[in-house]
């Protein structure tokens, strides 16, 4: 086998022992409160890993565009939900081919949505389910009052081709007490209306152990939670043993003492820094700060450090955003105590449409 510090650099490392400890972890914490759990994809966006979640209990996947579905359904997961407004002919036409081969459950928000759903899947031999995507407090899409998510609820099921599902949304972090309101609200009132909601999918990872809060909630949809990062670790969800996805990167230059410079930049590493300080935690060198990124370099500012590591060293970093990292590289390494085990591709990389 060979060590991880015989790589090429940049590389994404993927400890597949922390990997199964949280999938593990999170399936024992969902099942203990009711919740099936439905993981979000888009972290790791490799099929192996989905079937790995189904096999220990979760009950699908969630992608967040048609082309992460039609990867995952092409390497045989059929119970997949796409809470995503599918805007326009040609994307559509493509829904529609997927539902005609797997289970497939998308939101709306809008009236424009349903009507578009309803001309594409009317006359259809199955029908296909739709939930009211709910803004609890994110401020993205979302129906903006359980008053509107009842409105648009009625237009569903009265809409041919489609099947009123439930409601569905992506809270805000650290407003779990409002999300749970919210949604409180919204199935009484369409309980009352005679429409009450099979499912109501609650999301994200941040608030991961207070899901069962939410007691409307019939399912949970993490993606970040197999990973981890550095923000997650901030909001309490795990430890920095806990993240199972690293880019290892090599120092190419000590111009200062203060000073060196990597070959992972933004090319490797995600610019988003989510509030806090740096673009990532070096693990060897914690009071390091990458204070910035181009598009091939790294900057890190050691100035706070007692060692300091020399060219051609190899550090491991964890991102401040795993999700974005694994968007950027089209190969992953899959890692078990330092060892490689396998080099794999990410199957759904770039599937932005």
């Amino acid at each position: 086998m060979t060590d991880i510090n015989d790589l090429d650099t940049p590389a994404v490392l993927i400890d597949l022992d922390r990997v199964e400890a949280n999938l593990s972890r999170v399936q024992i914490y969902a099942d203990r409160h009711g919740l099936k759990l439905r993981p979000h994809i888009k972290t790791h966006k490799l099929p192996r890993f989905a079937r790995r979640a189904m096999a220990l209990g979760a009950v699908g996947i969630t992608v967040q565009k048609l082309g992460e579905a039609e990867v995952f359904a092409d390497a045989g997961i059929t119970e997949i939900f796409l809470p995503y407004n599918i805007i326009g002919a040609a994307k559509l036409a493509r829904l529609k081919a997927l539902h005609g081969r797997i289970h497939i459950t998308v939101t709306a928000d809008s009236a424009e949505t349903v009507e578009g759903l309803s001309r594409t899947f009317a006359g259809s031999a199955t029908p296909l389910t739709v939930l009211v995507e709910c803004d609890t407090g994110m401020g993205r899409c979302g129906v903006q009052t359980p008053a509107a998510a009842l409105a648009l609820a009625e237009k569903i099921a009265n809409s041919p081709g489609l099947i009123f599902g439930g409601l569905m949304t992506y809270p805000a972090a650290g407003q779990v007490e409002a999300n749970a309101a919210w949604l409180a609200a919204a199935k009484l009132g369409l309980t009352a209306a005679g429409l009450p909601p099979a499912v109501v999918s609650n999301g994200g990872t941040p608030d991961l152990w207070r899901a069962h809060e939410v007691a409307s909630a019939t399912e949970h949809r993490p993606g970040t939670y197999i990973y981890l990062d550095r923000f997650q670790v901030a909001k309490g969800v795990g430890t920095f043993e806990d993240c199972a996805l690293t880019v290892l990167a090599t120092v190419v230059s000590r111009p200062t003492e203060d000073r060196a410079i990597i070959d992972a930049g933004s090319k490797a590493l995600t610019s988003d820094t989510l509030g806090m300080t740096g673009f990532g935690l070096i693990e060897a060198y914690p009071d390091a700060v990458i204070t910035g990124l181009s598009e091939e370099h790294g900057t890190i500012d050691l100035s706070a450090c007692a060692t300091k590591p020399r060219i051609g060293d190899k550090l491991r970093i964890i991102p401040n955003h795993a999700c974005v990292v694994s968007n950027l590289f089209d190969r992953v390494t899959l890692i078990s105590h330092d060892m490689v085990v396998e080099t794999v591709d990410v199957d759904a990389r770039g599937r932005v449409d």
